[in-house]
């Protein structure tokens, strides 16, 4: 199966369409006020129109407030959650909604508590110290090898770039691979050419 691309930290309607064009299958919106890329739910629910009905829209939470949670869902129309904070097992369960837990990987032991999150998806990131995604940092692929022993779906993200998203899927063969940083000209803005060239690279490695 085709691997699946994310493309995230979407803040405008302009980066949305281009990925979109480009082939993308999934936009992450980050609904987290500390982050670079924070999006208001009317913001995202002013974007989500234009984007095609396939497209996956996927709405980036960090120890938020269940009715944060609810309220954009209802508003912008999202079809998977992702959640980047301490949220329990039965925190990201109770939505109804496709969810995914995200982990930072920093050695073998981070693996131990995935198995405790039955979400329908894991996103395995780079570990870097006060900062929750988006670091454009890599960590070692083998990991995400041990840990889709475990079944699950896995999105890999962690520093992946055009230059290098092709290597990291022919090693790990993950479900997705997910992208922000490593497609911008600054935080929350999108290089097009970047975007387009990621998808194309990603691509070529099915």
């Amino acid at each position: 199966m085709p691997v699946k691309v994310k493309i995230c930290g979407i803040t405008n309607r302009e980066d949305a369409l281009v990925a979109a064009d480009a082939g993308a299958d999934a936009l992450g919106f980050v609904f987290y006020e500390k982050s670079p890329r924070f999006m208001t739910i009317p913001a995202v629910a002013a974007i989500i129109p234009a984007l095609p009905p396939h497209l996956v829209k996927v709405g980036v939470f960090v120890n938020a407030p269940e009715d944060l949670v609810l309220d954009a869902i209802t508003n912008c129309g999202l079809n998977l959650l992702q959640f980047h904070g301490d949220e329990s097992p039965e925190y990201c369960l109770q939505f109804g909604l496709m969810t995914m837990k995200a982990f930072q990987i920093r050695n073998e032991s981070s693996l131990a508590r995935l198995v405790d999150y039955k979400t329908d998806a894991w996103l395995l990131d780079a570990c870097s110290p006060g900062q929750l995604g988006g670091t454009g940092q890599t960590f070692n692929w083998d990991l995400a090898l041990q840990a889709q022993q475990h079944g699950n779906p896995i999105f890999l993200a962690g520093g992946l770039t055009a230059e290098n998203v092709s290597q990291a899927i022919t090693h790990v063969h993950p479900y997705a691979v997910d992208v922000s940083s490593g497609v911008e000209k600054s935080p929350g803005k999108k290089d097009h050419d970047k975007v387009t060239n990621f998808i194309r690279a990603a691509r070529s490695a099915d």
